[in-house]
């Protein structure tokens, strides 16, 4: 028994030993916008909001050639860049001023329009090529709208108009909640016009894509 006991302690000091000479690298950052960068044992908090000061980052080249297998800097993805957010625009509809969108919106892949923003590459992130670039984006926005809340709400409370609210229609909600869903055929209009998509956002906004 003694000599057991003797062999799994040599043998748990040894896998011990091991384990502390190799080099790993791990990411056990959870929140996205704070991702941690490793190299060489060197740890790199990068805030999100940082966008230019990479004065204290290592060693880098920022417009040169590159010397090695570097991702451009306008294919990197969404989540090592920062892009301005669209606006719409304020003259005629066939405006095609960079980061603006003459709508918002659209049910279909086809009727969405797009447009080109500026996107900078956060601070410590290697890449070739200029870190400032344009990027087609889809002029869609997001306002806190689900599709599944709204139907519920138009199943159960749309008797008394609580969908139209929610969508931003007040003077119609009100007429709807007058009328107690025009004696029940508003109140199933609603419903299908919410199911095959006629009715959205007042704002013309998208619905959110996750619950």
């Amino acid at each position: 028994m003694l000599m057991i006991t003797v062999l799994i302690t040599l043998l748990l000091y040894a896998e011990h030993s091991f384990c502390t000479n190799i080099p790993v690298l791990l990411n056990t950052n959870t929140n996205p916008e704070k991702p941690i960068f490793t190299e060489s044992a060197t740890i790199i908090t990068m805030q999100s909001g940082d966008l230019s000061d990479i004065e204290n980052c290592p060693e880098m080249k920022r417009n040169g050639s590159s010397d090695g297998p570097w991702v451009p800097c306008n294919f990197l993805s969404e989540t090592f860049v920062r892009c301005e957010t669209p606006i719409l625009a304020n003259s005629s509809p066939n405006a095609t001023i960079k980061g603006t969108c003459a709508r918002f919106g659209g049910l279909n892949y086809e009727d969405v329009l797009r447009t080109n923003v500026s996107c900078s590459v956060i601070g410590c992130i290697e890449c070739y090529g200029p870190r400032t670039f344009y990027r087609e984006v889809p002029c869609v926005k997001y306002t806190g709208h689900y599709f599944l809340s709204t139907l519920l709400y138009s199943i159960f409370l749309g008797m008394i108009a609580v969908d139209r609210f929610c969508l931003g229609y007040s003077a119609i909600a009100v007429g709807k909640l007058m009328t107690l869903g025009g004696l029940g055929v508003w109140w199933i209009i609603d419903i299908c016009l919410l199911v095959t998509g006629n009715l959205m956002p007042a704002d013309e906004s998208n619905w959110e894509p996750y619950y």
